[in-house]
Parts: structure tokens; sequence; C-alpha cells
């Protein structure tokens, strides 16, 4: 097992896989911009068999110890009425909603990706980095590492650290590699592992990536990052630090993060496509100064 990162590491990551200004001074969509109209008609190409599967959660409305917000979903009218209406409320950010994180959710020195002060987030929302950045949705080839297949089990433990190696070794067996502008799942089996022993507090434990990956997505160019965790392991083994991989690739990296995915299905599919690569289509909500979206990434093989 690699030691943990230092304090004085971490910080120095933000330094070295830093992006900011490379895609201009008013860039918004931080490593989004990998994805290439080529890219993109590559990843059609991908499409054979047809079969879409969605990669989210159900609108988690029960509270759990790791669904502290849960969403209300209230009924407006029903049969009395003489028809249905909804009402929805919810905070996206957490362990059990499904959601896209935007560049502005996270600060590093008083800084949001591309130097943005983090004063810029007010009460009136987020005036740089919002989620309606993406309006046109993302549009790429998606990859799909099963972390918990390359230690030889059905889920990894909670707190159970993602390294390099895993990520290689994920690779290899798939015969796959993570490459510029693709969107990088990774599988932890957390959802099987919930079913069979029950919720936790995930904030507390939770499988995903240790801090010593980062340089391999920046290597990479993984231009977002989906987990059905928060892609942090936690907790993160660095002194005074929780979110490392939320810290480096959101604000120095401009990475966007996918968290809480339903992936237990993709894999199915991806068993009997034989098939670890897809075209992956996300469309967060236009909401305009908001720091996160639900989504419901759909993946076509």
């Amino acid at each position: 097992m690699p030691q943990p990162l230092t304090r004085e590491q971490f910080l120095d990551l933000h330094r070295t896989l830093s992006n900011w200004s490379r895609w201009g001074a008013h860039d918004q969509l931080g490593t989004l911009n990998l994805i290439t109209r080529e890219k993109r008609v590559a990843a059609a190409r991908l499409v054979r068999s047809g079969r879409c599967v969605s990669c989210a959660r159900p609108l988690p409305t029960v509270p759990a110890a790791d669904n502290q917000t849960p969403v209300v979903h209230l009924m407006t009218a029903t049969a009395t009425e003489g028809y249905g209406g909804d009402y929805v409320a919810l905070a996206p950010h957490g362990y059990s909603t499904s959601h896209i994180d935007a560049l502005c959710h996270i600060f590093h020195d008083d800084r949001m990706y591309n130097g943005y002060p983090a004063t810029r987030v007010t009460a009136r929302g987020a005036l740089e980095l919002a989620i309606d950045a993406l309006r046109d949705g993302i549009v790429t080839r998606g990859v799909l590492l099963d972390a918990a297949g390359a230690r030889g089990a059905d889920a990894l433990e909670p707190g159970e650290q993602i390294f390099v190696d895993d990520l290689e070794r994920a690779e290899e067996s798939a015969g796959v590699r993570a490459s510029d502008g693709d969107v990088l799942l990774v599988h932890t089996g957390r959802w099987r592992h919930r079913a069979k022993h029950g919720g936790w507090k995930a904030h507390e434990r939770l499988a995903g990536l240790d801090a010593s990956c980062l340089p391999w997505l920046h290597a990479r160019g993984v231009a977002a990052l989906g987990c059905d965790g928060v892609s942090d392991v936690l907790p993160s083994r660095i002194d005074g630090v929780a979110l490392p991989v939320h810290s480096v690739a959101l604000v120095a990296m401009g990475l966007h993060l996918i968290d809480n995915l339903e992936l237990g299905r993709l894999a199915e599919a991806r068993a009997a496509e034989q098939r670890w690569e897809f075209l992956l289509t996300v469309a967060p909500l236009v909401l305009e100064r908001g720091t996160a979206s639900p989504v419901n990434p759909i993946a076509t093989f």
C-alpha cells in the first residue's frame, strides 16, 4: 500500500496539476474542453446494439444514515383534483443523490478553478463556474473501471482505498485505456454492499480514490470523473484534508465530479455486451447560478 500523501504533497498537487488559464482566463468548462467534436463523433460510433442504461439512483426520499438531507416529494394534485401534480425539493450535494458538481462547489485558499475568487459565490448563487455552463450537456466516450473486481471482490469495504495500480489493473482486465476526453466511471460496489449489510454513515467511511490517483487522472486527460461513491475515499488519509480529490479535481484541474451513481446495472450490461466503453450522455439541469445538478447519465452500447 502506498504511503499516504502528506499535507505538503497535497498542497503541491494544486500547483503541479493546475489547469488555470489553460483554456483562457474566462474559461467555465475546465477539462470538459478536452471533449472535442471529433471525440463526440468517435463516441457515437461505439453504439452498436442500442442498449441504453441509466447510471442514476432513484431520488432518495427516505431518511437514512447516508441520506441526511432526503429529497422532498409532495403531491400537489391527485385523482381528487382530476390530474397528477408534483412538487420536488432537493439538496443535490451529499452522499445519496446522483449529481454532478459544478466547478464553483469547492474553494481552496479562497479561490475556485481558474483563479476566480470564492466571493463570486453569493447569496444569489454562483456568478462564475455555475452548473448552467454545462447546458449543452456532456456527450463523449464513457469508460467503466471495476475497482472492486480488480481486487477480486464484489464490493469494496467502506473506507477502502483505490490506488493507481487498481485502476490500471482494471484497465488491463477490461482491455481499455482511459484517454483524453473520456468520462471515467469507477465502480466500487457500494450499493451492493449497502443492500447486503445495510446503510452506514457514508460521510465517515466510503470506498474511493486515494489522492495519489490525481496525477494519473491529469496525465490521462480524463474530462469528468464519476463514482458510485463521491470519488474521494473517506477518511482521506491526509491530516486536515477531508476531500482531497474534490479539492484538487474541482479547483486545480477543473475536473467535474459525478457522485453517488448507480453503476451496478451498467456493470451487468457491460458483461452482456462484452464491452467496457460506450457512448455516455449527461444532461444537467439548466439551473442558473447553481452549484450542482441531479443527473441521470445514460450509457448507450
